[in-house]
Order: structure tokens, then sequence, then C-alpha cells
């Protein structure tokens, strides 16, 4: 649980109230950077980069992955009931667009990700999530 705790704080100071940028601070990178911090390897660079939606789901095509939640497995994180997601966690709110809305659980039902309301990444909390992985620190 320390590991968890130090990854999604790690992962807060970095992204808190970053702007979102296709490519650079979107929601994948968010989650790749905080997965990196509990020791996995994501690949998801091997897409190439991108600056639209459209360019990130080409990359991601690149990439080898039909989406987001793909990736996610293709990496070995088991998906979860999303009420039992803990601190460290990734899960994925419903979204208008293909992508969905993924960011990383900090607990007591809250979670850190990227919104349309808010100028950058922001702690908000869970309503509506969809889906959920466990990320086990390796």
């Amino acid at each position: 649980m320390i590991r968890r705790r130090d990854a999604a704080q790690a992962t807060l100071d970095h992204f808190s109230g970053r702007p979102f940028a296709w490519g650079g601070s979107d929601c994948a990178r968010l989650i790749a950077w905080h997965l990196r911090r509990l020791g996995y390897k994501p690949g998801l660079s091997r897409g190439g980069p991108y600056k639209s939606a459209l360019g990130a789901h080409r990359a991601l095509a690149r990439a080898g992955f039909a989406s987001l939640d793909q990736w996610l497995e293709w990496m070995g994180l088991a998906p979860i009931p999303p009420a039992a997601a803990i601190v460290g966690d990734i899960v994925k709110g419903t979204g208008d667009d293909v992508f969905g809305a993924l960011g990383v659980c900090l607990g007591n039902g809250r979670l850190l990700g990227y919104s349309e309301e808010a100028e950058g990444a922001v702690v908000m909390q869970a309503i509506d999530l969809a889906a959920a992985w466990r990320a086990e620190p390796r």
C-alpha cells in the first residue's frame, strides 16, 4: 500500500493543474506515467507522437491496441469492479468519445484525471465509473 500511495501522490504532484494536451498531458500519458512509478513498462510510445484525438486513435492502433482497455490488460492489469478500486488502481469514467476517461484512484471516492470542466488534471469525485483495473506494484 505504501508504494501505491507514493505512486499516486507522485502522479498527483506531477500532473495536478497541468493543462490537457493531446500527446503530452492527456489521460493515457497520465496513466503511463503513474504505471511507470509502479514498475510497469507501458509501451505506449511505440505508437508514435500525436496531437489530436484522431492522432491518438491512430497511435493506439499503431501500438497494436484497439482500445485503452486492451492496452491496460496487455500490461497485465486485471479488470476489477469499479467499487473495488483502491489507491493506485486505474479507473475509467464514462465519456463521450471513443476513449472514455482514465484516471488514478486516490482513495476515499476520489480520482485524479482530466475533466472538460477544469483547466488541468484535477482531483474529482468518482461518480459514474465504467471500469477499473488493479495496478499491483511490480
